[in-house]
């Protein structure tokens, strides 16, 4: 486990300085606001994040992938992410405004500390059981797909 929590951590580590670098320059020098911004650097870091955890963490876990199946990996590690990001704004937004915590310092405790904790651990679950299943996983949800129909 441990190796597959180093690439996780190394392939999260790039995600977020393409996201941030991009997002800085965009906002900067580009002169973009900060939703598109956001929203292009966000769709950046999720496409390093898959690239590093396909092309390293879980090379070896699923059956070689087809264009195909590398978009609905994609797709579903899109989804997880953004499901990451929910949880930040979650917390932040329970942190802010149920408990009154208002000062930036809870803000960012609450939204950048305990939010990221959880998104990440959200992401790192969704990465390993829904996006790069173990092939065994993988025939076994197609046998049942198959019972079904």
């Amino acid at each position: 486990m441990l190796p597959e929590l180093t690439g996780f951590a190394l392939a999260g580590a790039a995600a977020y300085a393409a996201d941030l670098g991009l997002f800085l320059w965009l906002r900067g020098p580009v002169g973009l606001g900060p939703l598109t911004a956001k929203a292009l650097s966000f769709v950046a870091g999720c496409t390093v994040a898959y690239l590093g955890n396909a092309i390293g963490t879980y090379r070896r876990r699923a059956a070689p992938a087809t264009a195909v199946r590398r978009a609905r990996q994609y797709a579903v590690f899109f989804a997880v992410n953004l499901a990451g990001a929910v949880v930040q704004l979650l917390t932040l937004a329970l942190s802010h405004y149920g408990l009154g915590l208002t000062s930036p310092r809870a803000d960012a405790v609450s939204g950048a500390g305990i939010g990221m904790v959880l998104a990440t651990c959200l992401r790192f679950w969704g990465t390993r059981t829904l996006v790069f299943r173990t092939a065994r996983r993988t025939a076994r949800h197609r046998a049942r797909r198959c019972a079904k129909e």
